[in-house]
């Protein structure tokens, strides 16, 4: 984080702009809209400031700037239009240690201004640090169509209630999530919609309601990799959630999306290491939940695609807690699609099945069911285990130039795509040496992994060693 970003109660402090023209004017007018006292110093003022001139928080200073000025203010603003001016000021400020803003010069400021979506008391500030300033108001932009402007008054209906609320519930949490329950519920339609005898009955009754003892679980899936994959009620119960137990191998720009006060437990499980025990999972998530915590327990993939997410659903319904499943795009569908490759085709493939290469009694598929004509497989946790996965269905009596893809990765900046047939695929990776969690496709839809890239693309994944130039498009 190349910036701290701050709040800043600006009422009554001195402030100062350096420069008169069209954008020191910009300046003054937002610190006026903050309540700040205001003095800017220029050699000569456009006419707009005249209109301005009546403001008694607002001094206009006829001089060139003096750095003795700087000791005076709590905040500088150098938009004089010249760079050898504004790096005096810059200067100045830095040795008498006060924020400077410097227009257009982000090396020179100690503070940047960012774009500001204005639902007061509610504000939201975007900044990318001057590194793009159109960027950042772009981004504004698309925050204020999602903000009505009545969400300003949702903001301080919540602030009257504050105390009567922090007086109803002592403890934290229960406090959280009974505003988590009414700012995402019936209450808040009410008051966006401006019924407010509506909105304050709602509230009375949620005051005098027996808050209940126990929390919840979501058993959440937390897509193949990729955050944009993501569901929104994903994303929602992510942020809402005390506790996130997680899996080793959910992304952290995921885990960004949960509150910065949440607690985080890793309990990922990984074949061939040691690692916390599914009944131990399954007691840590009973114990939180009677705790009345609200956890989020974030899955890779789909929490019923061989995530296990029935077995703790048993041991919740066991102990008679709440909880909530929220699916996932499993690995086989996000993984295939972002190696273009599509699991049923007609004329290639009618079905589709789903295997683990992993069990956790050693028990091996009915390899003889697997991979015939028309049928789609896809192995889950298949890098480890290629070279069995493609050995036994030969032995099975399938056909040895069957196409392969191993998708390692996917979904993600590092995936990679090596692909083959039954005979050729594990050669070729391990000559490639991958490593992360990875997925095999067995099946004619293999093969079209190449043409659903378009050849630019095709053509550099070839010179990475990750599959066959668009124009070479035999296994």
């Amino acid at each position: 984080m190349d910036y701290f970003p701050l709040f800043a109660r600006l009422t009554g402090a001195p402030c100062l702009v350096a420069g008169g023209g069209q954008v020191g004017l910009r300046k003054v007018r937002r610190l006026l809209s903050a309540g700040a006292a205001v003095e800017v110093v220029a050699d000569e003022f456009i006419p707009d400031f005249e209109a301005l001139a009546t403001d008694p928080r607002l001094t206009l200073r006829r001089a060139r700037f003096d750095a003795s000025l700087i000791r005076e203010h709590l905040l500088i603003f150098a938009a004089t239009g010249d760079p050898a001016v504004n790096a005096e000021i810059a200067a100045a400020a830095a040795a008498a240690n006060r924020f400077c803003n410097v227009v257009d010069d982000a090396e020179l400021s100690s503070a940047i201004i960012p774009a500001v979506v204005d639902r007061t008391p509610l504000l939201v500030a975007v900044s990318t640090g001057g590194e793009s300033p159109v960027m950042a108001t772009r981004v504004r932009q698309q925050i204020e169509s999602l903000l009505p402007h009545s969400t300003s008054r949702l903001a301080r209906f919540a602030g009257e209630w504050r105390t009567a609320v922090k007086q109803t519930f002592a403890d934290a949490d229960k406090r959280r999530h009974f505003w988590q329950d009414m700012l995402t519920g019936p209450l808040a339609h009410k008051v966006l919609e401006g019924d407010m005898e509506g909105a304050r009955e709602i509230m009375e009754r949620g005051l005098a309601a027996t808050p209940p003892a126990r929390g919840v679980a979501w058993i959440v899936g937390a897509g193949p990799g990729d955050p944009e994959l993501l569901t929104l009620k994903a994303l929602r119960l992510l942020g809402a959630a005390d506790v996130v137990l997680h899996d080793r191998l959910i992304a952290p720009e995921i885990l960004a999306y949960a509150r910065r006060d949440a607690e985080f437990i890793p309990v990922g499980k990984q074949a061939g290491r040691e690692s916390i025990g599914q009944q131990e999972i399954n007691d840590l998530l009973v114990r939180l939940v009677e705790s009345g915590k609200r956890v989020c327990r974030l899955k890779g993939g789909d929490p019923f695609i061989f995530g296990r997410g029935g077995e703790e659903v048993a041991a919740l319904r066991a102990a008679g807690l709440s909880w909530q499943i929220v699916p996932g795009i499993t690995a086989a569908s996000g993984c295939a699609a972002a190696a273009g490759v599509p699991l049923t085709h007609r004329e290639l493939a009618r079905s589709v099945v789903f295997a683990t290469a992993y069990t956790s009694d050693d028990s091996e598929p009915q390899w003889e069911t697997l991979g015939s004509d028309g049928q789609t497989v896809v192995f889950y946790m298949g890098l480890g285990r290629l070279d069995a996965i493609c050995t036994k269905l030969l032995a099975a009596g399938r056909r040895s130039d069957l196409p392969a893809l191993l998708i390692a990765n996917g979904t993600t900046g590092q995936q990679r795509c090596i692909r083959g047939t039954l005979t050729t695929l594990a050669v070729r990776v391990n000559e490639a040496e991958l490593s992360g969690p990875g997925l095999v496709i067995i099946g004619d839809v293999a093969g079209l992994a190449v043409d659903h890239l378009s050849g630019e693309l095709a053509n550099e994944l070839a010179e990475d060693n990750w599959l066959p130039a668009a124009a070479g498009n035999n296994p």
